[in-house]
């Protein structure tokens, strides 16, 4: 197994001023394991009730997602309701755990043995168990929301410090540190332990920062001397009409580690294709409701947005 998946798996009622869907197939895993199974071999780790539709199963199935860690109990699945007034913050209406409220994630021991693990933002201590029974990681990366970082602020530093790579938005990580100022934010997380942070920026794109550079490179917008490096900003693809942002984040996250996964390796290079590829497959994520477009989206149009996304962010970047 190439890359290992866990977070939630979940059904949502979700509208937006699109429109209304509901009993929609969502959660970090799902989204992630989508993304990511276009370019590796992936795992899911997770838990269902039994209600879980069946025709779901298949889609995963079908694009190849092993499905040894996805655990099904009776009981119901957890579910979501939420509204988007602003495309860029769901409104949450009501949340039911239900199963995932019990979820306690085993690796099966194929997956123990896998190089590549992407933590989804389930609760830290959580990801800090998978990462004790991850024997032969290479690289770990995690998300986080805003729930945690309010609720168990201790244990999420203590994943932060485990983790090779942070996934996080630019409220999360302010909220985090304490400190407006981006790059002092980022500085801060460095300072934790992760090679590389990557701050999602919604609209705006994607940046990441690595420590690890002999050289340090100009951060336009402040004045402060950074003891780490602006890596990439990855533009962002704009869609002719956005439908539905569920997810967008996690298919970005699926997005990188799939391709991270299928090179084998992080240096500063392969993080910045991975971040185009990551951009991509979000963008596709959020022209359809659920994960539609997700799944129906050939090689070639992904192609075509990772050519532009790499051309713009070749001319933008300041590395």
């Amino acid at each position: 197994m190439k890359l290992v998946i866990v977070g939630s798996v979940a059904i949502d009622d979700i509208e937006t001023p699109s429109g209304r869907r509901e009993n929609s197939m969502g959660g970090s895993a799902v989204y992630a394991s989508l993304s990511a199974s276009r370019y590796t071999e992936t795992g899911i780790v997770g838990i269902v009730g039994d209600d879980f539709p069946a025709e779901t199963y298949d889609i995963l199935k079908k694009h190849a997602i092993d499905l040894k860690g996805l655990e099904t109990v009776h009981g119901k699945t957890f579910r979501w309701r939420g509204i988007y007034n602003d495309l860029n913050r769901a409104e949450t209406l009501d949340t039911q755990l239900n199963v995932f409220s019990d979820f306690k994630p085993k690796l099966p021991e194929e997956y123990a043995m896998t190089e590549y693990i992407f933590l989804g933002n389930i609760h830290p201590q959580l990801q800090l168990d998978v990462i004790a029974q991850a024997r032969n990681a290479k690289i770990i990366a995690c998300d986080t929301m805003n729930f945690w970082i309010q609720s168990t602020p201790e244990l999420l530093n203590e994943v932060i410090k485990r983790v090779n790579i942070l996934f996080i938005n630019e409220d999360e990580i302010k909220l985090l540190t304490q400190k407006e100022d981006i790059f002092l934010a980022v500085e801060d997380i460095l300072h934790y332990g992760p090679e590389y942070v990557i701050v999602k920026r919604g609209a705006d794109g994607a940046v990441v920062f690595n420590k690890k550079l002999e050289t340090y490179c100009p951060i336009i917008g402040t004045n402060h001397v950074p003891t780490y490096c602006f890596l990439y900003n990855a533009p962002v693809y704009e869609v002719e009409k956005v439908i539905d942002p569920t997810g967008a984040g996690d298919s970005f996250a699926g997005g990188f580690m799939g391709y991270l996964a299928k090179q084998g390796k992080m240096d500063p290079e392969t993080i910045k294709r991975a971040m185009v590829y990551g951009t991509a497959m979000a963008s596709l994520n959020i022209e359809s409701f659920s994960f539609d477009k997700l799944t129906i989206a050939s090689m070639e149009e992904i192609e075509k947005r990772v050519e532009w996304l790499t051309r713009v962010g070749d001319k933008d970047s300041l590395s």
